[in-house]
């Protein structure tokens, strides 16, 4: 038997519109545990919570939605909408705003375990997949004599916009440096468009960026004010933040990723596609094998997304996989 996946009609909210995040639209019926077929019925919506108009999570998930309609031949109407990014995309994940949510794993780790912005709420999320890494992206003008995160005591700092993942891993850093970031900083809560937009004219002495590899607006600075400004090396932190959350390892910023002298080392993180715990299974199937079998275009057009592979896509631990995407993977010939 083919189940077809009901969907109410979208309801529209006025704030949600106002902030940039979307209509808000009901989510598919809950997954009643059947057989899944990984079809769906027609008129399927699906609305994706993406980040930063400048940030890799915007134009990936823009990609991703036209990918997705394409694939179902407009069967799974897909959008993809500019948000906060990871902490407000579980939020109105689970609100019901969005049906699918990008986020860090550290945040989406916090999320299940009802940690840090959670306040002692645990989150009814699962995972379609690992995705690509973030990287941690810390610049500083050249100017502001900031050469470690130590450096930033009573300087300027753009800590990302409120509710992201940028957030949650710029405090983290700060804490591990010995810095409040309430007190010690002079935090500016800004998105990466302001915030590059600040180091550019001086109103801002350092930013904390977390995002995949190009991110357009860290290119944009560094393209325009390429003499003024220098990535800060983490790296000393690294040991503290992996006593946070295992999701913190070191990786290599290319050179030629923004035409730097040599590599840069930083911290990376998992991201991972997120769904609600009772988003139907056959569309979750259907979202992840998209996923994977339009990865090829994806990455035509987000570098990003060469990094998204099967060898990793199960590994989204201590976030559980929805079973859809397992049955997907399971085709797909992911290993285990």
């Amino acid at each position: 038997m083919r189940r077809a996946v009901t969907v109410v009609a979208a309801l529209v909210l006025t704030g949600a519109a106002a902030s940039g995040c979307g209509g808000r639209q009901d989510a598919p019926t809950a997954d009643s545990g059947g057989e899944i077929t990984c079809e769906v019925g027609a008129d399927t919506r699906v609305s994706i919570a993406t980040g930063n108009s400048t940030g890799v999570y915007f134009s990936l998930g823009n990609a991703y939605a036209e990918q997705v309609s394409a694939a179902t031949d407009g069967t799974v109407k897909a959008t993809a909408a500019e948000t906060g990014a990871s902490v407000q995309n579980i939020e109105q994940l689970v609100g019901g705003s969005y049906q699918v949510a990008f986020s860090l794993a550290d945040t989406a780790s916090d999320a299940i375990e009802g940690k840090g912005s959670f306040d002692g709420e645990e989150q009814p999320i699962q995972a379609i997949s690992r995705i690509y890494p973030n990287y941690t992206q810390v610049i500083a003008r050249a100017d502001s004599g900031i050469t470690s995160i130590a450096d930033m005591r009573g300087k300027r700092v753009s800590t990302g916009s409120p509710g992201s993942g940028t957030e949650v891993i710029a405090n983290r850093l700060l804490e591990s440096a010995g810095l409040n970031p309430q007190s010690d900083v002079a935090a500016q809560r800004l998105d990466l468009t302001k915030t590059v937009d600040g180091m550019k004219d001086g109103s801002i002495d350092a930013l904390f960026w977390s995002g995949g590899l190009p991110t357009p607006g860290i290119t944009d600075l560094f393209t325009s004010a390429r003499g003024d400004v220098v990535f800060v090396d983490i790296t000393p932190q690294l040991g503290a933040m992996a006593e946070i959350s295992p999701a913190y390892e070191e990786g290599l910023i290319p050179a030629a990723t923004y035409q730097l002298p040599s590599d840069v080392a930083t911290i990376v993180v998992p991201n991972v596609l997120l769904v609600r715990d009772d988003v139907d299974a056959n569309l979750a199937c259907v979202l992840t094998r998209t996923l994977f079998e339009k990865q090829p275009e994806l990455a035509q057009v987000v570098g990003a997304a060469k990094g998204i592979t099967l060898e990793n896509a199960r590994d989204t631990d201590p976030v559980p996989l929805n079973r859809g995407a397992e049955y997907a993977l399971d085709e797909l010939g992911a290993p285990k």
